[in-house]
């Protein structure tokens, strides 16, 4: 039988154990939007995940969100970045970067001169992020106009590159949570017309245009992605038709020979079988199409996680909050000790205090 805490390969990259450190955005990041000391000693801590996913990283400045977000677009944040990795490496872990556009989950005041937000569509949501003026309503975004996607898939395959000059060893592209790239898939986002509007083909292009530039530029075996078919997360609803959209989506990956498929089950931060999908969602189906490493995330606890691996449904199992409050959280799995209490009201900015005075088992 499988365990936890059993090393495995995820492509190219080996993983000590099974447990994953999820992306967890912290809005910790300096001016510039550097990685500082503080996500340097962060890091540092966490390294003895089997793999950490390290916090959504914007891929360029349209693609940011939320103040104090990192990004991987200049050279000051790549070698701010590079320390990050070297103090895992030196720890004994493994890392890969998530790379992030946002869309219209933003605000203008975020934005290069006061920019509108980009998104598949002008539809503005019932959302709210974060500025320097506190929590403020989202700003009305603009369609993309199809001769701006090259430029966009540009941005994702050089922010990889830039992510292996930072030493991380590999990424995961954020095509979940309804951020941009969920914003094209899902027809009740995406109403344009043309090649990335319509069909399901057509939705779905853009994001396997970019993982076929991205695969290309850093090797597929060092490639993941990040999905979360039925999530409601930042205002979105669901596809009409969740499981033909990202089965097929699956399905024009897997020859891809990407690393993994980290996959966000149910409502992200919610429940796994939300009570009003009427059809529950396959995510069995989706795995048997796809030859890579698969990830499951959301919920999941040491006996949940345990019986996934045991039973073949999942090569490794990513675990959020629970990484945040405990540094040292699979010695905690491994000997079944308890848990550090999370501080909320922490999460989101600040200095040290919530993000690395957690302690560890003596």
């Amino acid at each position: 039988m499988t365990t936890l805490f059993e090393p495995t390969r995820l492509g190219d990259i080996a993983l000590a154990n099974r447990i994953v450190m999820a992306p967890l955005t912290r809005n910790r990041a300096q001016a510039g939007n550097v990685p500082g000391p503080l996500t340097v000693e962060y890091y540092r801590q966490r390294a003895s995940a089997g793999l950490i996913i390290a916090e959504a990283t914007q891929i360029s400045p349209m693609g940011q969100g939320y103040l104090d977000t990192p990004g991987i677009h200049s050279p000051e944040q790549v070698a701010g970045w590079r320390k990050v990795t070297d103090a895992v490496h030196a720890g004994g872990g493994r890392i890969v970067l998530q790379l992030w556009h946002v869309g219209r989950i933003s605000h203008s005041s975020l934005l290069p001169d006061g920019a509108q937000p980009v998104s598949s569509s002008a539809h503005r949501p019932n959302a709210k992020t974060f500025t320097r003026e506190g929590f403020v309503d989202t700003s009305a975004p603009r369609a993309l106009r199809d001769d701006e996607i090259p430029d966009l898939i540009e941005d994702y395959r050089r922010a990889a590159v830039n992510a292996i000059e930072a030493g991380f060893d590999g990424v995961e592209v954020h095509a979940a949570n309804n951020y941009l790239l969920d914003q094209f898939m899902r027809d009740s986002v995406n109403d344009r017309s043309g090649p990335y509007g319509g069909s399901i083909a057509n939705r779905t292009r853009l994001v396997v245009d970019i993982m076929k530039s991205v695969a290309g530029a850093i090797g597929a075996a060092r490639t993941g992605i990040r999905l979360s078919p039925v999530t409601t997360f930042n205002d979105t609803p669901r596809d009409s038709d969740p499981q033909a959209l990202y089965g097929h989506l699956i399905r024009e990956l897997a020859p891809l020979g990407l690393a993994f498929v980290h996959m966000i089950e149910g409502e992200t931060g919610g429940a796994r079988a939300p009570a009003d999908l009427v059809t529950p969602f396959d995510y069995a189906a989706l795995k048997q199409s796809f030859a890579g490493g698969w990830i499951v995330n959301n919920g999941y606890d040491a006996p949940t996680a345990t019986k996934v691996v045991a039973d073949g449904a999942a090569d490794a199992v990513a675990f959020g909050r629970p990484f945040i409050s405990n540094p040292d959280l699979v010695r905690r799995l491994r000997e079944n000790a308890p848990l550090n209490p999370l501080r909320a009201e922490l999460l989101y900015g600040g200095g040290a205090e919530g993000y690395t005075d957690y302690p560890a088992l003596p």
